[in-house]
């Protein structure tokens, strides 16, 4: 007789992807941490330490900048109308419907007019959120893949997404500038230096600054990635959490997923934060480790296989 599959609980679903982010933010901190201070061992022995404080101010403001106005940058770019009031009834329902549910303050709602399905959720936390959806997907969901894919969006708020998302932007905006700083070094001026370092025994040391400056911003680009496909299985899980109903959103990415168009106003910068990458980008080579959102085939086994 044949046994049936065991069934993935939802909680244990959640959890287990708060870890594993947990995990690759980690990991992602000491890769920069160890950056910083081989590039500062390289200009001056003793100045590893030195650099890190300047490495984490650096950081701070870029991060204080993007918290605050982050979110209006990414709407106006992503050419994102504000709803007025009354308009499209059934999404606010569906919103408002949510929002109860999860016990916040309904988001404020925006509409991109391109009929390539999709959408996103943008803001520092609960109390100042917004959602944009794409004309098609108003108009090519029902009401049960609607709410699928506003419970995903709307647990990307809840589970502060957006702001663990800008955490790694600025760590991967650090990497790029110590990297570039390093680099120009050795182009400009630090074969004489260098050259003095190694006959004082500090070859190690330049090789080390020098593999890490090539290596960790590939390194950074791919833990970025992989923290961004973290954070969708853990809004698919919480969103089926939240409406009991799995095959709404598994059906809704089923749609977004086969339909052909590109989202025209979306960007490199901007693909991480749709439900699924709206550039509809050709195979590549190694796409597992590049793509900005997990295989559709596996989101949808795991809804399905929630109980």
């Amino acid at each position: 007789m044949a046994t049936e599959a065991p069934r993935l609980n939802i909680y244990d679903a959640v959890a287990a992807n708060r870890w594993r982010t947990v995990v690759l933010v980690a990991v992602f901190t000491v890769i920069v941490t160890a950056l910083a201070y081989f590039v500062g061992e390289y200009f001056a022995p003793g100045g590893g330490i030195a650099l890190l404080p300047f490495g984490l101010g650096l950081s701070a403001v870029s991060a204080a900048g993007s918290y605050l106005a982050g979110d209006r940058v990414i709407l106006a770019q992503s050419r994102a109308r504000e709803l007025a009031p009354g308009a499209e009834p059934r999404l606010r329902n569906v919103v408002e419907t949510l929002a109860i549910g999860l016990g916040i303050q309904p988001p404020k709602l925006y509409v991109i007019e391109d009929p390539a399905p999709n959408a996103f959720a943008t803001g520092r936390d609960p109390a100042h959120a917004s959602i944009a959806v794409t004309r098609g997907l108003l108009e090519k969901m029902d009401r049960t893949e609607l709410e699928g894919v506003l419970a995903h969006e709307m647990s990307h708020v809840v589970n502060r997404d957006i702001r663990v998302m800008l955490l790694i932007a600025v760590l991967v905006g650090s990497v790029a500038l110590i990297s570039d700083l390093l680099l120009r070094s050795f182009w400009w001026g630090g074969a004489r230096r260098r050259g003095g370092r190694e006959r004082g025994g500090g070859a190690i040391i330049a090789l080390v600054a020098l593999a890490l400056a090539i290596l960790t911003p590939i390194v950074a680009a791919i833990i970025q990635l992989a923290v961004s496909r973290q954070r969708e299985y853990l809004a698919d899980a919480s969103g089926a959490l939240l409406t009991r109903y799995p095959p709404g959103l598994a059906s809704a990415l089923r749609k977004i997923a086969a339909d052909p168009a590109p989202l025209a106003v979306a960007n490199k910068a901007t693909a991480s934060l749709y439900i699924w990458n709206p550039l509809k980008d050709s195979p590549r080579a190694m796409d597992g480790l590049f793509d900005t959102h997990p295989p559709i085939a596996e989101r949808i086994k795991r809804l399905e296989a929630m109980g």
